[in-house]
């Protein structure tokens, strides 16, 4: 039992570390609000809370199939390498300012969820549902990068 709380404690700790660690890097660099803002774009305070929360549901996703044992090495390629260009995606768009660069990349994460999400599914409907947040905020995030690369550019 106590195994399996640390590998749960783990799984949620991975994610919420290296978004910490993302998010200090880019705190030199952020614009976000110095920049032509596209409709429904919300206040810059809303992104730490909101990536919080996602990254808490990445751990809790991976750590229901870990302590299930339904995690292989293609399920932890899948969600290892998603959250890579999750975490590189915002030092592309704020670091060097490649905001079209961004969106293509943006695009791959895009996909990358989506093949996550399935096959998360595919071994736990549970862990498979909890992304669906990431899928929503991956799509809005995918507007508000092209609308600020079409207004600022």
């Amino acid at each position: 039992m106590k195994q399996k709380v640390f590998t749960f404690i783990k799984s949620i700790l991975v994610p919420l570390i290296l978004g910490g660690i993302v998010g200090f890097i880019l705190s030199k660099f952020m614009d976000y609000d110095s920049l032509v803002q596209p409709p429904l774009a919300p206040p810059a305070i809303l992104f730490p809370i909101v990536w919080t929360i996602l990254y808490i549901l990445m751990g809790v996703s991976y750590g229901i199939l870990k302590v299930n044992e339904q995690v292989d090495a293609k399920i932890s390629l899948i969600y290892y390498f998603q959250l890579g260009v999750n975490l590189l995606w915002p030092i592309a768009f704020f670091v060097f300012k490649w905001r079209l660069f961004a969106f293509f990349w943006i695009l791959l994460l895009l996909a990358l969820v989506i093949v996550m999400i399935v096959s998360f599914y595919k071994r736990n409907k549970l862990a498979g549902w909890l992304q669906v947040p990431y899928l929503i905020w991956t799509i809005f995030a995918t507007y508000l990068n092209l609308a600020i690369y079409l207004l600022n550019g």
